[in-house]
C-alpha cells in the first residue's frame, strides 16, 4: 500500500526557487522532485553500508606510491 503524507518543510528560498525554476522548466511537481531527491539521498545512505569493508594493512614502512616498481614489492610482501 502506498501512502502519501502531507508534511511542513522549512527550506532556504534559494533552494526554493531553484526548485520552483527546475519544477516548472521539466513540467513536474515540485513534491515530485522533493520526493526524488529524498529517495535518491536514501539510496546513497543504503550503497554506504553495503560497501565491503576495506583491507587491512600492515605499515612497516612509508612508500612512495609513484614508484610503481618499490609499491608493487611492497605490496606483495607477505
Amino acid at each position: 500500500m502506498n501512502t502519501r503524507v502531507k508534511i511542513t518543510l522549512l527550506i532556504d528560498d534559494v533552494v526554493m526557487r531553484e526548485l520552483e525554476v527546475r519544477a516548472a522548466r521539466d513540467g513536474r511537481t515540485m513534491s515530485e522532485l522533493a520526493e526524488a531527491a529524498l529517495r535518491r539521498l536514501l539510496d546513497e545512505r543504503v550503497d554506504e553500508r553495503e560497501l565491503p569493508p576495506l583491507p587491512a594493512m600492515r605499515a612497516r614502512q612509508l612508500v612512495d606510491v609513484s614508484d610503481r616498481d618499490v609499491l608493487y614489492r611492497v605490496m606483495e610482501e607477505p
